[in-house]
């Protein structure tokens, strides 16, 4: 049956898939709800929103996302509160960051109120997708394509914005072993590093592969120029504490992606009282503090993972063990504190919340 809310044109499925999926095993990303969010962009605007069953997506061969690359995405999560209700965290940081990165990739912007109104009435449709056990949660991914059914090199005309929600479990149970990566590079000044482009993610699978064999979960990326700056964790942002100090690369350079739980955890940490340094970091003061003893903590930050402790860290051919997780005061503290935020048993001190 077809109905239209908030200006949305709504057509439920016939048949839920949720009594086929298994809760108490959830893999990440394999597992997708029963609608997804959709609206076309084509003579200079917007058409109709609409949110249908989930299904694949019909796509001409020439489709330009397929041939020159214009494809972002978002990602963001929905938790269920303890009092029963859906939240999801800082969803207006995702829309403006969305644009951000259709601006840079020279595609069209999306309203961050029908980004916003879209994904509320989604997630209204099919909230008994939100898992309730621990460490779950509806992982959620907005997207935007190229559709132009045209082999030429130009900006797109035409667009398909995309929201997708996925029931996922933990994205790292373990702490990670990181190598900090040398020749290859992520992003380079001037480039699209700050943009959550789909292929700034392609090219990092290489390097992480061969970092794989080498017995590595993820790579610290470095500055494209000269490999002395520390920049991004895999696919997070990175943080260390040296002396109680809390240290992060900036996001001044364009070769940082602006991360909404890096961001979330810097502004907790002035909260508290640490003190924070966004600045340039080097390799040689992050190996000066772990020969020294006094890096106490590391980790990435994104939100796949919120908080992933890196327990060792590999440079030129020696592999480093950090401080073990366990005795590490910062992350452990931070990262109750945002799982808890999520859920709403920590009062919205920020308004950080959007309840469904």
């Amino acid at each position: 049956m077809d109905t239209t809310i908030n200006n949305i044109q709504i057509t439920k499925t016939s048949k839920s898939r949720l009594s086929e999926v298994d809760f108490d095993n959830l893999p990440f990303g394999k597992i997708f709800s029963d609608h997804m969010f959709e609206i076309d962009y084509a003579d200079g605007k917007w058409g109709t929103p609409t949110i249908v069953p989930f299904n694949n997506l019909e796509l001409h061969p020439a489709t330009s996302a397929l041939h020159y690359g214009q494809a972002i995405f978002e990602g963001l999560k929905a938790q269920k509160g303890v009092d029963g209700d859906v939240l999801v965290f800082r969803p207006d940081m995702n829309a403006k960051r969305f644009n951000e990165s259709a601006d840079r990739m020279c595609m069209a912007e999306i309203p961050e109120e029908l980004f916003l109104e879209g994904l509320r009435t989604l997630l209204e449709l099919d909230k008994e997708w939100v898992p309730s056990n621990e460490g779950q949660s509806l992982y959620i991914r907005p997207f935007m394509i190229a559709t132009d059914d045209y082999v030429g090199i130009r900006p797109s005309e035409k667009y398909k914005f995309v929201i997708i929600t996925s029931p996922v479990g933990a994205y790292y149970a373990d702490p990670v072993k990181v190598k900090i990566e040398t020749y290859y590079t992520r992003a380079a000044e001037g480039g699209v590093g700050r943009a959550k482009a789909a292929g700034n993610y392609a090219s990092s699978l290489y390097p992480a592969k061969l970092a794989a064999e080498e017995g590595f979960r993820q790579l610290i990326w470095t500055d494209a120029k000269t490999h002395t700056f520390i920049e991004e964790a895999g696919t997070m942002n990175v943080v260390f504490v040296i002396n109680d100090v809390i240290i992060t690369p900036d996001e001044t350079k364009d070769t940082i992606l602006k991360g909404i739980t890096k961001r979330s955890v810097v502004e907790i940490a002035k909260d508290w009282g640490y003190k924070v340094e966004e600045r340039a970091v080097t390799v040689v003061e992050i190996m000066d503090a772990i020969n020294n003893g006094t890096l106490q903590d590391a980790f990435g930050a994104g939100t796949a993972a919120t908080i992933a402790p890196i327990s060792h860290i590999g440079y030129e051919g020696t592999t480093y063990e950090l401080p073990a997780v366990a005795d590490r005061k910062f992350s452990n503290k931070v990262k109750t504190y945002v799982t808890n935020y999520k859920k709403g048993i920590e009062a919205d001190k920020f308004n950080w919340l959007m309840k469904i």
